[in-house]
């Protein structure tokens, strides 16, 4: 059974957080920036290795790109039904050796057939990793210790991110295959270190799904999109992901290159800066979010994302100078305090509003919807763009934040104070019942 502690036995700062953990949490979360350390090296220079190493067209390695987008989001479903089946643990050991097979093949990615096995081993990877990895965190604590979970969890994944990206550009270069083929390498590599713990230490923990005796539903995801909120949680996580993720590798740097004008150099600094806040102020944010309404904390994210947007907005009226710099900055530094709100929020709703038995395909459904939105993103921004319509681009996107807006005001009249993230306030009756009790 998950661990669920009272906030106030958890204890202040990072240090009250790890004393609350179970052993098991405390394995889980000790490698996942090493892990992500490798995916770190790859992510931003795939389709760079792929057209200047490989020398595939822009188009072609565009479209290994979506291939690999397209399997991890037509996938997530059947993956959600595999793991309430199998067990989180096993899907994830599957997701470590999907990710290294494909990172293999890229590094000897030659000719297109092995690209193409690359891209498809790791977006079955991706499928597999959102739903089997929430469910399997959600298998180990729940309550205020499961949301500073997935916040840390968050942060350590950025920083390992971060940290790859910042070894990699240092190291690799188009004139010598060798160095792409190591950071590769790596890549394949680093991503099974979490299975030392998942075949050692936590072979215990299954995550498997066990239905409750009383329920006579069916395990599916018609069930799924009958629980209470949930239809409007998966709405909730495509249009954040529209207006948010989607726009991180299309319409923010191309915005920032052709409309503010700005250098490459800008971009790198603006998305070190992004990396940099998450990593600094993920726990601090946390302890400043519990025991409030995490549909507030949602509502306090989109004020703050609504001004970067408005500050990015008006980077684009003053091109190619200092102040769009600036402001190109800004803008990321607080997406990424934004990002540090949503985070533990959603996630914890979606989890805390799961039965045990279906909790694989609720996390896999949100996947879907959030890589749904990762794909419109960049269409619709492309089109925009493209076009020279920057205003109605920024002016689609502050929409989308309305939207949001009205979605968690919507979804806070359907969920219970306890999925919100708050007590439920107890009645007179209760009170006095638990007083007889203790008496």
């Amino acid at each position: 059974m998950p661990r669920d502690v009272p906030a106030e036995e958890i204890g202040s700062g990072l240090s009250g957080f790890w004393r609350a953990l179970p052993r098991e949490g405390r394995f889980l979360l000790s490698t996942v920036a090493i892990q992500h350390l490798g995916r770190g090296m790859t992510l931003p220079f795939t389709v760079i290795y792929l057209h200047e190493v490989r020398h595939f067209s822009l188009d072609t390695a565009g479209l290994i790109m979506a291939l690999l987008a397209l399997v991890a989001a037509v996938m997530a479903g059947p993956m959600g039904s595999l793991t309430d089946l199998v067990g989180a643990r096993w899907m994830l050991i599957a997701a470590g050796v999907s990710q290294s097979l494909g990172a293999v093949a890229m590094a000897f990615a030659t000719a297109l057939p092995l690209a193409v096995t690359g891209a498809v081993l790791m977006g079955l990877s991706a499928s597999i990793g959102w739903s089997a990895g929430n469910t399997f965190i959600s298998a180990l604590v729940r309550g205020p210790l499961r949301q500073r979970y997935f916040g840390v969890n968050f942060a350590l994944l950025n920083l390992g991110i971060g940290a790859g990206g910042l070894i990699a550009g240092a190291y690799v270069d188009v004139a010598r295959p060798i160095t792409f083929e190591t950071v590769f390498f790596a890549d394949a590599i680093l991503i099974l270190i979490p299975g030392i713990w998942l075949l050692g230490p936590l072979r215990h923990v299954h995550a498997r799904s066990v239905k409750p005796p009383e329920d006579t539903s069916s395990a599916s995801y018609a069930t799924v999109l009958r629980l209470p909120g949930m239809r409007w949680v998966l709405v909730l996580a495509l249009v954040s992901s529209f207006v948010g993720y989607g726009q991180l590798e299309a319409g923010i740097p191309a915005f920032a290159r052709e409309v503010s004008q700005v250098g490459t150099e800008v971009v790198g600094l603006a998305f070190a800066a992004n990396t940099a806040v998450i990593v600094l102020l993920q726990f601090w944010v946390l302890q400043r979010i519990e025991g409030h309404r995490r549909t507030r904390v949602g509502l306090v994210m989109l004020g703050i994302w609504s001004i970067a947007w408005l500050a990015f907005g008006a980077s684009g009226l003053l091109p190619d100078s200092l102040a769009a710099a600036v402001l190109v900055v800004a803008f990321l530094a607080l997406f990424g305090l934004g990002e540090t709100l949503l985070q533990p929020t959603l996630p914890a709703i979606t989890n805390d509003m799961a039965p045990d038995h279906l909790r694989g395909r609720v996390n896999a459904a949100q996947s879907t919807a959030f890589m749904a939105g990762g794909v419109l993103g960049p269409l619709v921004a492309g089109v925009l763009l493209d076009r020279s319509l920057p205003v109605v681009f920024i002016a689609v996107v502050l929409t989308g934040l309305a939207v949001i807006a009205w979605l968690f005001l919507r979804l806070e009249r359907i969920i219970s104070p306890e999925v919100n993230g708050v007590s439920a306030p107890r009645s007179p009756t209760a009170r006095s019942t638990s007083t007889r009790a203790e008496a």
